[in-house]
């Protein structure tokens, strides 16, 4: 949940480094609060509340996209890849400083 709060305060930090679980536990958060609201708002009979939500946490979700990225040594122009940013996502970064940054800290 750290991580999640972390990503949301770094709204639009596009520069630096996320690390592969700041990364997947906002991904795995994400998909949690987004389909609450789908099934809340199919409930009461709102069913743009997962739309509204979904539109807040865009550039979050572009930031630490691209920061992850930055983690592994790649630009952020590679979440633009669709299989291949997945599989970059799942690598571990480097492991000491790059062009982008020192090493992420673990929380």
């Amino acid at each position: 949940m750290n991580y999640y709060i972390k990503v949301l305060k770094n709204y639009a930090v596009f520069n630096g480094r996320a690390g592969r679980s700041e990364f997947w536990f906002f991904v795995l958060f994400n998909i949690i609060v987004s389909v609450v609201l789908q099934i809340v708002g199919g409930l009461i009979g709102f069913n743009f509340l997962s739309i509204i939500y979904t539109l807040a946490v865009l550039v979050p979700s572009i930031a630490v996209g691209i920061r992850r990225m930055h983690d592994i040594g790649k630009s952020g122009w590679y979440i633009l890849i669709p299989i291949y940013d997945i599989v970059l996502a799942a690598t571990p970064g480097d492991s000491g400083s790059n062009t982008y940054g020192p090493v992420p800290p673990q929380e």
